[in-house]
């Protein structure tokens, strides 16, 4: 069985945390998309950690973690990332990559740099990981598989012809230091040696998987809203955020996808520029900011203060809906228990006309919220196991957001840790 966990929203919505605690029932776990770009912060018996480019399964030894070939694979990054977590008492985790997978290269940083500055107050907001310029070069052919570091004449033949083309770039549009192609090549020698022992056809791998009936996992990064073709574009990432780029980054069947959890944050929140018609500002945005997350709304890979606000229906509903959202796990829903009263984004006024339907961006950076005010349960629910136990109004909040969204939320998450969550299935 093939279950998906992707995110409803803009990214951050608590996705570690679900992936971790169903990781335990998983034989394994594939990341198919995005790169070191976004974290997962998970918390368990070895510490607090932000996975970045990793599965979040390493933490388990029953399972096998893998980069599928839709991930934007930086080499160094993920050794650097395993070792890292061998430090700390974790486990030699089980990795295998994707002989398809492409290479994020060094000067994808560099470029995804100088573009940020080039375009000053017009960026679009990059965590400046390369990410953009990686996928534009796989989607014009100039990028390399990690297949392609097996053939040195080869490799090094297109080396030289991909720095020729970079270089052009560099020297007119940018006013950079020019690569060297010998340099570059060697590099790739290196990430070789570094990426050799986790190689496999991890599709042929999954095809065999999926016949002796292994629980797979795919775990997707960032959220909805962030996918290059349904997302606030352009204040979008790089590669599909959706449960259906799962079957392509993965490179198994899209029917063997039989479950897509959808994560849904209690409140809403954002890194980044974009559209974001339920946020918050000044003492109110701060308190919450404060109090979010564990130990703060602060992007785990940049450590860029979120943008926070209200519950946003509308974005939810369309996110859910553009995964194919079977189930629902609904987070941090702790978080929110100091307020008297709560408001619920339910509809956008564009135009002197409300709408409950997401719209393209143009209309959306138009869009003002209509919102329903829901009263605050006003105590802590961590520890709370059992939903019968938790407050009523914190219940009516639980029960008007799934009537809102249209999916069942089937896990609510009370807490931080793999054991904060109350299951409604």
């Amino acid at each position: 069985m093939v279950q998906a966990i992707v995110g409803a929203n803009w990214g951050d919505e608590g996705k570690g945390k679900i992936t971790d605690m169903l990781a335990k029932e998983s034989d394994i776990i594939i990341r198919f998309q995005g790169g070191s770009n976004a974290g997962h912060t998970i918390i368990n018996n070895y510490g607090k950690f932000a996975l970045h480019l990793l599965p979040s399964g390493v933490f388990y030894q029953h399972t096998t973690n893998i980069i599928g070939n839709g991930v934007a694979l930086n080499i160094p990054y993920l050794v650097k990332e395993v070792q890292s977590l061998v430090e700390k008492g974790v486990p030699q985790p089980h990795i295998l990559v994707s002989d398809r997978a492409q290479i994020l290269m060094p000067y994808h940083v560099l470029f995804d740099t100088y573009e940020e500055a080039r375009l000053a107050g017009k960026s679009f907001g990059s965590t400046q990981s390369g990410i953009a310029p990686f996928y534009s070069d796989k989607y014009a052919k100039t990028g390399f598989q990690v297949s392609e570091l097996y053939d040195e004449e080869s490799l090094k033949e297109k080396v030289y012809r991909i720095c020729e083309m970079k270089n052009v770039l560099l020297e007119h549009l940018y006013h950079k230091p020019l690569l060297d192609p010998q340099e570059v090549f060697e590099e790739m020698l290196e990430y070789r040696a570094m990426v050799d022992p986790y190689v496999c056809d991890t599709s042929a791998y999954l095809y065999e998987a999926i016949r002796q009936g292994k629980r797979i996992l795919l775990e997707g990064q960032l959220g909805s809203l962030k996918d290059p073709d349904h997302g606030i574009y352009p204040m979008v990432t790089s590669s599909s955020t959706l449960a259906a780029y799962g079957a392509i980054g993965a490179g198994i069947p899209p029917y063997e996808i039989k479950d897509i959890i959808t994560v849904v944050k209690a409140y809403s929140s954002a890194v980044g520029a974009g559209a974001f018609v339920s946020e918050l500002f000044g003492d109110e945005a701060e308190e919450l900011r404060r109090r979010g997350g564990d130990g703060g709304e602060y992007g785990a890979t940049t450590g860029r203060p979120r943008r926070v606000g209200w519950f946003d229906a509308v974005a939810t509903r369309y996110g859910c809906r553009i995964q194919g959202a079977t189930e629902v796990a609904f987070t941090v829903l702790d978080v929110l228990g100091y307020l008297d009263e709560l408001s619920v984004c339910v509809g956008y006024e564009i135009d002197g006309q409300v709408t409950k339907d997401f719209p393209t961006t143009g209309k959306l950076n138009r869009a003002k919220p209509v919102y329903v005010k829901l009263p605050g349960w006003k105590c802590d629910i961590r520890g709370i196991k059992n939903y019968g136990d938790l407050p009523g109004n914190c219940r009516s909040y639980i029960e008007f957001v799934e009537k809102e969204i249209g999916v069942k939320i089937t896990m609510v998450s009370n807490g931080p840790g793999r054991e904060d969550i109350i299951l409604r299935r």
